[in-house]
């Protein structure tokens, strides 16, 4: 043993070692007095393993006299457990170490929050001392597989001849998407440099400059509210560009990618089909663009089998307007009062909606008041369409659907929930396409981008000069995509606009003029107009596939150092006030919104 603190980890020896003479470093995960004999469990990034230490040992007051989370030096033989003290859960569980030397290489101060056993404790705690928390095992084994993930997220595209490139951090503000961070130049007064919120234009540029297979694990700062799955400020991701490529030249890029990964380091199912599924079609059959397939409930239109009926809320509702519809969710195995009553209770309290009407089946008919007023041929016409029977129920939401599919999309989900139709044990994946071009921007009432402004419009400069109102506009499809994991949005990308005249009139429509484009977008145009390849990409987020692939709820459980919801930094004291003498050296001055009591 020639090495000062280990000749071996903690997570290494096993029975092949009895008889080994070993030296171990690490923390004290647990002590534990049993009948004289004194068990430490000592713990380093690689496992864990027991040492023993007896009553008449020479070291033995020594170890009395340690606490949790110290961290000691441990020498002494490998030798077997007996066959009634194995842990057949602990991979050293056959062998233990007896102690002949200990050595204490630092202590402890009393614990903010314990590591052994993983009580759950409050968000502020955890971040403050997140050096503690990462101890904990859970999380520990989750940054070690973020790790590996990344690690095989680049052999992959290594593999399809990809070649990793790194773009700028400092960078120019843009006018499109999140709010962005600003950083102030100190040699340029009163101008700033602002945090990408993704290398959307360098890595275009990269394309439009000869290279054809970029990625990147690209840093990305946004300055959005937190949410449980995004990180406030900043994020990272997969992040993706290629040349000469159609649509599906991405699709074929990314799957077997995405499909490696997941059953390299799920531990469950992959269905590997990739459905692709047009924007419109996700919202009517799903009620959301963010679909999780697991669940195999599909909505369904029955408006017709109410329209003029004797349910008078829902004819009322249809003749009212022609965009007005009704929509099914059909509930398989839901078909009791109970069940139906308290999806009613959850969509007015928790939904804060009127209601959910329904219909159970059961005796070969319909019950309910909505099957009592439509009467028994409409009842089973509908049963007939959504193909349920006896014991199935079906829940209703009506009005427009740009209003209510939403809602019902998450009616959908809350019953596949409760009736344990979502297989929980798999990935589903799905490509939702056909993305609109614009959006209307009620605010501000105009029409708006709905996705990425660099998208290539289906059918190209013709459809944006050939639309004659503001409806055909907002009915143009665009080239853009997203993959969804679950019912998350893994990622969005596009088949960009690679010429120019495509990008004027594109901006043109969306309020842009020809002066704004060319003074925030500057360097993209004038590579447009110097030969730009046809091109595509997609940027998957790092930190959902993450957080999927370790079954986490929330993505700052596989973050090595995340903010809290209020996008501080809880362990370095960020964000934090600076110095008079560095903001004149920024030729800033502060103008601070009045406190409460400051009067106007």
């Amino acid at each position: 043993m020639t090495h000062e603190y280990r000749s071996h980890n903690c997570g290494e020896l096993e029975a092949k070692n009895v008889g080994d003479q070993v030296r171990l470093s690490g923390w004290v995960h647990r002590i534990r007095d049993h009948g004289g004999l004194l068990f430490i469990d000592l713990r380093d990034h690689h496992g864990l393993i027991q040492c023993v230490v007896e009553p008449d040992e020479s070291e033995f007051s020594k170890a009395e006299n340690i606490h949790a989370e110290w961290v000691v030096r441990i020498n002494g033989p490998v030798v077997a457990r007996s066959d009634e003290t194995i842990n057949k859960d602990l991979p050293t569980g056959h062998i233990e170490v007896r102690i002949e030397q200990l050595e204490v290489l630092s202590k402890s101060e009393e614990l903010p929050l314990p590591i052994f056993g993983e009580p759950d404790y409050p968000e502020d705690t955890r971040l403050k001392y997140r050096f503690l928390d990462l101890r904990r095992e859970t999380i520990h084994g989750n940054i070690v597989k973020r790790s590996k993930i990344i690690s095989s997220m680049r052999n992959r595209m290594v593999e399809q001849g990809f070649m990793e490139y790194q773009t700028p951090i400092l960078t120019a503000s843009s006018p499109e998407g999140a709010r962005d961070f600003l950083v102030p130049s100190r040699v340029h007064p009163g101008k700033f440099y602002a945090l990408p919120q993704a290398p959307q234009q360098f890595k275009q540029l990269i394309m439009m400059a000869g290279f054809d297979r970029y990625f990147q694990i690209a840093p990305c700062f946004r300055d959005e509210d937190a949410r449980a799955d995004r990180s406030p400020g900043e994020f990272y991701q997969l992040d993706i560009e290629m040349s000469f490529v159609t649509q599906e030249d991405v699709f074929e890029a990314v799957e077997p990618m995405l499909l490696g990964l997941f059953e390299e380091f799920g531990g469950k199912q992959v269905a590997k089909d990739f459905p692709k599924i047009p924007f419109d079609e996700a919202f009517r059959k799903y009620g959301t663009d963010k679909p999780d397939l697991r669940n195999p409930l599909i909505m369904a239109d029955v408006s017709e089998h109410f329209r003029g009926g004797g349910f008078g809320i829902f004819a009322g509702i249809l003749d009212k307007d022609e965009k007005n519809a009704i929509w099914a969710i059909p509930a398989p195995s839901g078909g009791s009062r109970a069940f139906c009553d308290r999806m009613n209770g959850w969509a007015q309290k928790e939904e804060k909606q009127p209601g959910l009407a329904y219909i159970f089946f059961k005796e070969g008919k319909g019950s309910g008041p909505v099957a009592k007023n439509i009467g028994e041929e409409r009842t089973m016409a509908l049963r007939d369409q959504l193909g349920l029977k006896d014991g199935d129920a079906v829940f209703f939401a009506a009005g427009d659907p740009k209003d209510f599919a939403e809602f019902a999309g998450r009616a959908r989900v809350r019953v596949g929930e409760k009736l344990e139709l979502t297989d929980k044990d798999k990935f589903a994946f799905c490509w939702i396409v056909d993305f609109p071009m614009f959006e209307w921007d009620e605010e501000n009432k105009k029409i708006d981008f709905s996705h990425n402004p660099f998208s290539m419009p289906q059918g190209g400069l013709d459809v944006l000069t050939n639309a004659k109102s503001d409806e055909e506009l907002l009915d143009i499809k665009a080239y853009q995509y997203d993959i969804v994991c679950n019912g998350i949005e893994l990622s969005s990308g596009a088949i960009r606009n690679h010429l120019p005249e495509i990008m004027y009139k594109a901006f043109d429509i969306a309020g842009y003029g020809k002066e704004v484009l060319e003074d925030k977008f500057g360097g993209m145009l004038r590579a447009l107009q110097y030969g730009a390849p046809p091109h595509g990409g997609i940027a998957p987020g790092v930190d959902r596939i993450v957080m999927l692939l370790c079954d986490e709820p929330n993505i700052r459980e596989v973050t090595m150092f995340p903010m809290n919801q209020q996008a501080e930094d809880l362990l370095m004291g960020a964000p934090d006030n600076v110095g008079p003498e560095q903001l004149r050296e920024l030729h800033i001055r502060l103008n601070l919104p009045k406190t409460k009591g400051e009067g106007a």
